[in-house]
């Protein structure tokens, strides 16, 4: 383990979001960890474009197989808890005239000391929502974790 590494999942996947660039300290961590990891950044008034970039970057990234369910299951239930905490539980942004610019990171792993307990997938999200008139929107995040 990584000496001073917090294995929870979720802050790290947090601070991750969090990071206005690739922070080596944290990505060396990862590594270390034999996590998984992933970044990107979405904007739109479409929750469907939204969940397709965190999809899309994941495989792309190869953090989950996109040939296995469980694994995209996983991911799509983390990314819609997580977007429940930026859209504030209304999961609903265009059609209540509203858009989000966010960003997004992507961890996996063990973030249990027993490696029976099994693989784990966060997604975070941070960024801003509001009505589509620049200006008019504040920060929000969204954290969502679930089992492989």
């Amino acid at each position: 383990m990584a000496k001073g590494f917090d294995r929870k999942i979720g802050q790290q996947a947090i601070m991750y979001a969090f990071a206005e660039e690739e922070e080596e300290a944290l990505t060396s961590k990862f590594t270390q960890m034999n996590w998984r990891y992933g970044k990107g950044k979405v904007g739109s008034m479409e929750l469907q474009k939204i969940v397709a970039a965190i999809e899309t970057s994941a495989k792309r990234q190869e953090i989950v197989n996109a040939e296995l369910y469980r694994e995209m299951h996983a991911l799509y239930h983390a990314i819609i808890e997580a977007m429940h905490g930026v859209t504030r539980g209304q999961v609903e942004l265009g059609g209540m005239l509203r858009t989000a610019g966010l960003r997004f990171a992507i961890l996996r792993g063990h973030p249990f000391e027993n490696k029976a307990e099994g693989e784990w997938i966060a997604v975070a999200v941070y960024g801003t929502i509001g009505a589509p008139v620049r200006g008019f929107e504040h920060e929000a995040i969204g954290l969502g974790i679930n089992h492989i």
